[in-house]
């Protein structure tokens, strides 16, 4: 009996970050009255503040070790970051025309697929048994670039289909990733020595405001995502199905090791659902260009986890069969 709970534990542990996104779907769908407004305040308010919170996060988090892939592995930075911003802002525009979209819907699709990866990409990864110091690496960088790559992807790719200002979407991108995580980096430098529980509690904290997030996106485009939901829903499975995929075997072809290829799938797939939401409600078109996301952030955080757990489960099945033959 106490083996059995144990294996309950263990999966449930494993599996907690996929459980809680699903939880927050559905409340998110079932209940969207409580996390749309109340009174004067509406929670989509919220969102650009949640995202700065995490990028905080993550910047309390950085260090000058971040970037050490950048010297001891270069050729996987580098084929890690042109997958990232080459197969999904191409599949995203792709789709956009191929599904033949309204306009802003098409943008939208465009928006998530021109975003850099974020934290949750670097939790997956350590679920998966992947190249951790490789993904932190890739989604810093990422990051850091954002201001400049996400709007000229938009400009270039997403300017037939609506109207893009470079230089205001660049601003917004500073304000909602670079300020916060500077931020971070300071508070990083300043307290790093006299307050070691910060490194436990801010990973905590981000993966909570991921979540709470990922209700007011949802509970937000809840009732366009019924009408148009369907189309848009299979749209987002096959643009983040061919970033995992895509990306793997960009790594593979290139002759780079299983957990690397595994790094930069989840690199490529998994997007910063949370910007695309802030740049679309900063744009005030949150209800259009944003319902993109608002598929894409559910269905990536719960297909990137199950996907990292099969990896993970398959190294515990190898790592099982290479004990008996040792033994």
């Amino acid at each position: 009996m106490q083996n059995s709970v144990n294996v309950l534990l263990k999966t449930l542990n494993q599996h907690a970050f996929t459980i809680g996104a699903v939880a927050a779907v559905v409340v998110g769908m079932c209940f969207p009255q409580y996390f749309r407004q109340i009174g004067d305040f509406k929670f989509t308010s919220l969102i650009v503040p949640l995202i700065q919170l995490i990028m905080f996060t993550m910047g309390t988090e950085m260090s000058l070790k971040d970037f050490e892939g950048v010297v001891k592995m270069p050729k996987a930075v580098i084929i890690g970051l042109i997958s990232h911003f080459t197969i999904m802002p191409l599949v995203g525009f792709s789709l956009a025309k191929g599904f033949g979209f309204d306009p802003e819907i098409a943008a939208g699709i465009i928006l998530i697929g021109s975003v850099p990866s974020g934290v949750t990409s670097n939790v997956l990864a350590f679920i998966a048994k992947a190249n951790m110091p490789l993904s932190v690496t890739i989604a810093t960088i990422s990051t850091l670039i954002a201001p400049v790559m996400t709007p000229f992807l938009m400009k270039i790719l997403a300017g037939q289909f609506v109207q893009i200002d470079f230089v205001a979407m660049m601003l917004h991108v500073i304000q909602i990733i670079l300020l916060p995580i500077a931020l971070g980096l300071v508070i990083n430098r300043l307290i790093r020595n006299g307050m070691k529980w910060l490194q436990t509690v801010m990973p905590i904290i981000s993966m909570m405001g991921v979540l709470m997030m990922l209700i007011v996106i949802v509970s937000s485009g809840r009732d366009a995502l019924l009408n148009i939901g369907p189309m848009l829903f299979l749209a987002s499975v096959i643009h983040h199905s061919t970033g995992y995929l895509l990306g793997y075997w960009s790594g593979r072809l290139m002759g780079l090791d299983e957990p690397t290829c595994r790094t930069i799938s989840l690199e490529v797939g998994m997007q910063n659902g949370g910007l695309a939401s802030g740049i679309a409600l900063q744009m005030g078109k949150v209800a259009t260009i944003g319902l993109a996301s608002a598929i894409s952030v559910p269905w990536m955080t719960i297909s990137g986890s199950l996907l990292a757990n099969w990896w993970r489960n398959r190294q515990s099945e190898a790592d099982v069969k290479l004990e008996s033959v040792t033994t």
